[in-house]
């Protein structure tokens, strides 16, 4: 199986090298495509270093922060034209652990026709690390929401650690992907699920990042929200 783990980067210096280690350790025969957004503490020249010990490590340098979604967008298209069968989403920022991976994988392995695999917080079993009460509170509220508004019923559809399968991701016109952020991992959920993709979730441990800044705003937020509530009217009023 050819396996594909895409991270974005910027400003990750502190914690890039760290998880490639642990993943070319833990999941031997996966590669790593790193996009790095011009990150100013030189990310990228460190990636480049760690490129003359693993054949299997890839870095593509953008000029400017252009956003995850568009990078993870760009990863798929880079991973696809190279014959990947899976592609993996992965924070840079150590909060995902490689051994949940290695579960997602399993998992995957165990139902063979599935089209994306969610690391999820809120399933059972599933948890957060280091996290605020008021931020837990947002996360499980923003998702309550995405259920009630988009009916796909999944609990987390806005986790950003994920495995496609490239069968599904060649279906889904990309290019009409535009959001960012959190709206990105629920609109993708969404195009799955239009397509009649089977999704499923397992159980993770989110750690909130120890090194470094969050990307998180609250312009992500709001974005989100609103998207949300555009697409979860046109359900109701069944406007595609």
């Amino acid at each position: 199986m050819k396996r594909l783990v895409i991270i974005p980067t910027y400003n990750e210096l502190a914690n890039a090298p760290i998880l490639i280690e642990r993943i070319f350790k833990h999941i031997p025969n996966a590669h790593i495509l790193i996009i790095d957004d011009g990150s100013p503490d030189r990310t990228g020249e460190k990636i480049k270093e760690i490129q003359k010990r693993y054949p299997g490590l890839f870095l593509l340098e953008r000029a400017r922060k252009s956003g995850l979604g568009s990078a993870y967008r760009t990863g798929f298209a880079w991973g696809l034209e190279r014959g990947y069968e899976e592609l993996i989403e992965m924070d840079a920022d150590l909060s995902h652990r490689v051994r949940d991976l290695k579960k997602m994988i399993d998992a995957k392995e165990l139902q063979p026709n599935t089209d994306l695999v969610i690391g999820s917080r809120w399933t059972a079993e599933g948890k957060t690390e280091n996290w605020s009460k008021s931020r837990e509170l947002l996360s499980r509220a923003a998702n309550l929401y995405v259920r009630a508004m988009l009916g796909m019923g999944v609990k987390d559809s806005t986790a950003g650690f994920r495995i496609y399968s490239s069968s599904i991701l060649k279906k889904l016109n990309l290019e009409a992907i535009k959001s960012e952020g959190y709206s990105f991992q629920i609109e993708m959920t969404r195009a799955v699920h239009k397509l009649g993709g089977k999704i499923i979730e397992v159980p993770i441990t989110f750690r909130e990042r120890e090194n470094g800044v969050s990307k998180m705003s609250k312009n992500i937020v709001r974005e989100a929200m609103l998207l949300v509530t555009i697409w979860g009217l046109k359900r109701f009023l069944r406007v595609k």
